[in-house]
């Protein structure tokens, strides 16, 4: 990793991504020398990943899986770090070539990163060169969470998500953006409530493809579709729920085994994958394997089992209820989230939503599983906060 010396306390630095030779090695070290548990008593996923499965995953991280690729992909865009609330935050910032492009922050989730969203840079930030309109442009910021990736590890708590927000309407006002929109899914989605809910100046409406809008009280009587969101929520608590259960409570105890062991860290964010994609049987029926494996390297070389994994805890008094949101709101939905929220709660919760649409597949990871898809609702949903509105 490199990066230019700070000059001022709020200076924008360079940065690229330089993971050592050493690493890489170590990591194929530790890869042929892994210790494999038993295999699973039942016939199914239901006890975590499959050993077969494992086995195939982490033969091909050390023999076939090249990090150099990724590494050069990612730095073909401009990235830098900047100090925010006394930690540093890595972001990618791309501006587009046509005028009057909107900026944009994207946030990621876990286990995500801002690799999550490089195959939308592109169409974003140049349409034209994608089948879009030059009306459609975005200007894109792209941080990562902290604790994630190259932004700094908080050394104390209180790193919410209302914090982090805070942050990113520091980042856009220090990138000199006046208008401004947001979008996200996971804990981005969580962190762009919570923009929208902050409206910090500039902030014009958001774009959300995970939607936190259970009622605070759930009814008695529920239609068809609401019983579904119901039941995806016990799904999504529970037989799903492990590892959202051991982050928000004892984060450090796996980030302990995960730290030690790139076996571990595999399987760890493999089963997440797993479990809330729209795939035929296998993440990587929704995922191609690089790209979950670049996920997984990241976490590894910048070894954030851990810090990542603290989000969960500093928001573990959070419900799936959310505020209320009195800004724009535009909202896509996809059929295999986990939990998949009806039309009528969300009308309820976002009490100005400009855009509602079904997406016809993708699950939980939208931008790694539908990125097109996701392109295409970004455009739409933004859009109408490109013209001046009346009776607003």
């Amino acid at each position: 990793m490199t990066e230019t010396p700070a000059v001022a306390s709020d200076a924008i630095r360079p940065f690229a991504a330089a993971i050592p030779d050493a690493d890489i090695d170590d990591l194929k070290s530790r890869l042929a020398r892994t210790r494999w548990p038993d295999r699973e008593t039942v016939a199914d996923w239901s006890q975590g990943v499959r050993l077969e499965h494992a086995r195939r995953l982490i033969r091909y991280w050390e023999h076939d899986y090249d990090w150099r690729r990724l590494e050069a992909a990612l730095n073909r865009y401009p990235q830098f770090l900047t100090r925010i609330d006394g930690l540093d935050i890595h972001f990618i910032h791309v501006a587009s070539s046509h005028p009057n492009a909107m900026p944009l922050i994207l946030t990621h989730g876990w286990p995500g990163s801002v690799l999550d969203f490089l195959r939308l840079i592109g169409p974003l930030t140049d349409p034209v060169a994608h089948g879009g309109r030059a009306a459609d442009a975005f200007d894109v910021v792209i941080p990562s969470l902290p604790g994630f990736a190259w932004s700094g590890k908080p050394t104390s708590t209180g790193w919410n998500v209302e914090r982090i927000a805070r942050a990113w309407a520091e980042l856009m006002r220090r990138l000199g953006y006046t208008r401004w929109a947001a979008q996200g899914g996971d804990w981005g989605s969580v962190v762009t409530t919570a923009l929208a809910n902050l409206r910090p100046d500039g902030l014009l409406g958001i774009h959300l493809n995970t939607p936190y809008a259970f009622p605070e009280t759930i009814p008695e009587n529920l239609s068809p579709e609401e019983q579904h969101a119901v039941d995806t929520l016990a799904l999504y608590g529970g037989p799903l729920g492990g590892s959202n259960h051991l982050q928000g409570t004892r984060p450090q105890t796996p980030g302990f085994a995960l730290a030690d062991s790139p076996a571990g860290q595999a399987a760890w964010i493999y089963e997440k994958f797993q479990s809330k994609t729209d795939n035929r049987g296998l993440a990587e029926d929704a995922i191609d394997l690089d790209t979950i494996l670049d996920t997984i390297s990241l976490y590894w070389f910048t070894n954030t089992a851990a810090s990542s994994a603290r989000i969960y805890w500093e928001n573990r008094a959070a419900t799936m209820a959310g505020p209320t949101l009195t800004l724009p709101v535009a909202v896509t939905v996809f059929p295999k989230d986990i939990p998949v929220l009806p039309r009528t709660w969300i009308e309820d919760k976002y009490t100005d939503l400009i855009h509602y649409a079904e997406a016809d597949e993708g699950g939980h990871f939208a931008a790694l599983e539908q990125p097109d898809i996701l392109v295409d609702e970004i455009r739409a949903g933004l859009r109408p906060l490109r013209a001046p509105r009346t009776g607003r």
